[in-house]
């Protein structure tokens, strides 16, 4: 294997450890946290349970419980949000990567076909 190869990431990056089931079911969890219907769902509970009693209209009490209290909604708003904003960085992190890998490829070549001239 070339040092090309080696600072392209071609290896396993992940350590060569195998990825239990675990880990790969907890993977999903920032994905399903920024999802479009996940925040669809806390922002209409969000008016449910804030907007709601602040113009005087009666929540009862088994919504509070089952639904939860304007801190917890804006905590779990706060944990999409951090989900979110870290996929925006694995997936930005991956194609710069890729560029990387692509330039390396691209010099390698050009220094195989300097070699083959001389």
């Amino acid at each position: 294997m070339s040092v090309i190869d080696t600072m392209a990431g071609k290896p396993d990056d992940s350590g060569g450890a195998p990825e239990t089931r675990l880990a790969k079911v907890l993977g999903y969890v920032p994905r399903a946290l920024a999802s479009k219907p996940h925040i669809i769902f806390l922002a209409i509970l969000g008016v449910y349970l804030v907007v709601l009693p602040l113009v005087h209209v009666h929540v009862s009490s088994f919504a509070e419980l089952v639904g939860g209290n304007y801190t917890n909604v804006t905590s779990d708003l706060g944990a999409c949000i951090a989900a979110g904003g870290t996929l925006h960085l694995i997936r930005s992190h991956r194609e710069q990567r890729h560029e990387i890998a692509h330039l390396h490829q691209l010099v390698a070549e050009m220094h195989a076909k300097l070699e083959t001239r001389s």
